[in-house]
């Protein structure tokens, strides 16, 4: 029977440089979180948006649409937009909503072009000052959040997981019991670790590309990770979608330390 190692939202650390014959390195386990990326920033131009609140959303301003031609419509004829999860906000590019009413896979261009044309049409600048302002700031930072989680497949499994099925895998018990991670996984990630160790005194040359190797490798197993996601969000196995996701996250946090590897550096910290 496969082991598991039962997760909380921690800091991995890999241990540093071992001498050969010696025992494989020892995870050391601090408390941490992942910080979210500030979603009050508007994308469209790094406005610095204040807090909303949900009364504030709940008198958001109207905004202009488009047709789905292209073609201007009567700029008289203004809308508000559906806030009620991430993907009514996009109803052009989500007309079904999320899975398994639509596939987990998104069409990131047709969602970047939806968001610019909401952020164009709400966009604070646009506003004087005043209670007009302060709901286009809370509706454009809504519009944000949006598109930052569902443009990610590991920020959007994360949000379907917790907005729709009750399941928060950043919670300090990983959801419930079963956000495990298998023992296969975590030796995947050691065995990384212990390339990297062997790199320290090698040529640069000859570190660089065995670096190179190793990223491909992990940007293979993200590619992997994500159509497994896609698979059991839309068959709507969400024991399967939520080990993916604790899985995902550690190829991220793999790809994150590779990412920032120096030669020389024989540590590989992973932020889970």
């Amino acid at each position: 029977m496969r082991g598991t190692i039962a997760l909380r939202s921690q800091r991995l650390v890999l241990a540093a440089p071992r001498a050969r014959g010696f025992p494989r390195p020892v995870l050391r386990i601090t408390p941490s979180r992942i910080s979210s990326s500030n979603s009050s920033v508007c994308l469209l131009c790094r406005y610095n948006h204040t807090s909303t609140t949900p009364s504030i959303l709940r008198q958001l301003p109207l905004q202009q649409r488009r047709t789905a031609s292209g073609a201007s419509r009567d700029d008289s004829t203004p809308i508000t937009p559906d806030v009620t999860n991430h993907y009514t906000i996009f109803p052009s590019t989500l007309p079904k909503g999320p899975p398994p009413q639509s596939p987990f896979e998104i069409d990131t261009s047709s969602l970047r072009r939806e968001f610019l044309r909401l952020q164009n049409g709400v966009h604070p600048d646009k506003v004087p000052q005043g209670p007009e302002k302060q709901r286009a700031e809370a509706l454009s930072s809504r519009i944000n959040d949006a598109y930052r989680t569902l443009v990610d497949p590991l920020s959007r499994a994360q949000y379907l997981l917790a907005e729709f099925h009750g399941i928060d895998v950043l919670a300090e018990d990983g959801g419930n019991s079963k956000a495990a991670m298998d023992s296969e996984t975590l030796m995947e990630i050691m065995d990384v670790q212990e390339a990297v160790e062997e790199l320290t005194n090698a040529p640069t040359a000859e570190a660089e590309s065995e670096i190179a190797r190793l990223r491909k490798e992990n940007a293979e197993r993200i590619e992997d990770s994500v159509r497994k996601l896609g698979e059991a969000f839309d068959n709507a196995d969400m024991e399967t979608a939520q080990m993916e996701t604790v899985r995902l996250r550690f190829w991220y946090s793999l790809r994150d330390g590779l990412r920032e590897w120096e030669p020389g550096h024989a540590e590989i910290r992973i932020i889970h």
